[in-house]
């Protein structure tokens, strides 16, 4: 799941791309927006007290930076999903300019098999988001994350789901900005990934209020 700040093309905003719902057959264009981006900092879990009075996240700089590419990792990137689990309710957004992706997200919801579901019926999960390099900072991933959260809401659920990791600050920053709660820090969370085993798993949820219990201004 990438949001990372960096500077792009000149933009006035948005306004001009048009972001639609697809099934899993977007997923070779899908797959041509990188999911790289450069880790400058981490988010340093520090127990206080053992633990009893809950965990710190601590900002520090990483030196030397260096790059975080997600679909590098064991699951591989969007191509590979349709043959680790079942699509057919999956959501996915895409998000063009001038007949080009520059912006996707997928929701995951309605899959047994995926452990993130938590076995609920009433939850979904912000699968992947990620906004072409010269797109980001435009407003693009609040965009697709809200088109996200309303497809979620509109099926019931009562809670939309993201994982990303300690190294991965922007996007903790962004789904803060989004309205999302940290639910958990999980600093053991890949430790059967020798290759992540030093990040830290942070989930984070984002009440979807049914539209009886939203108010006016929602």
């Amino acid at each position: 799941m990438v949001y990372s700040p960096q500077k792009g093309i000149p933009m006035s905003g948005t306004t001009e791309i048009q972001i639609l719902s697809t099934g899993p057959d977007c997923l070779p264009e899908y797959a041509t927006i990188p999911s790289r981006f450069e880790v400058r900092s981490l988010l340093r879990p520090v127990l206080l007290d053992g633990g009893l009075g809950g965990i710190a996240l601590r900002q520090e700089p990483v030196q030397p930076p260096y790059l975080k590419d997600y679909d590098a990792s064991e699951e591989g990137g969007p191509e590979g999903w349709a043959a680790q689990w079942d699509l057919s309710a999956w959501c996915f957004f895409l998000a063009r300019h001038d007949g080009r992706c520059v912006g996707a997200a997928a929701v995951a919801f309605g899959t047994p098999e995926v452990n993130m579901l938590e076995g609920r019926d009433d939850l979904a999960v912000l699968w992947d988001i990620r906004v072409a390099p010269a797109f980001r900072r435009r407003g693009l991933g609040h965009r697709l994350f809200h088109q996200a959260a309303d497809w979620a809401r509109e099926r019931g659920c009562r809670q939309l789901k993201a994982e990303t990791q300690n190294i991965n600050v922007p996007a903790c920053q962004f789904y803060a900005a989004q309205g999302c709660r940290l639910g958990a820090i999980h600093r053991h969370g890949y430790a059967g990934h020798p290759d992540v085993a030093h990040e830290v798993m942070l989930l984070w949820y984002l009440d979807l209020p049914s539209g009886a219990e939203r108010t006016p201004n929602t």
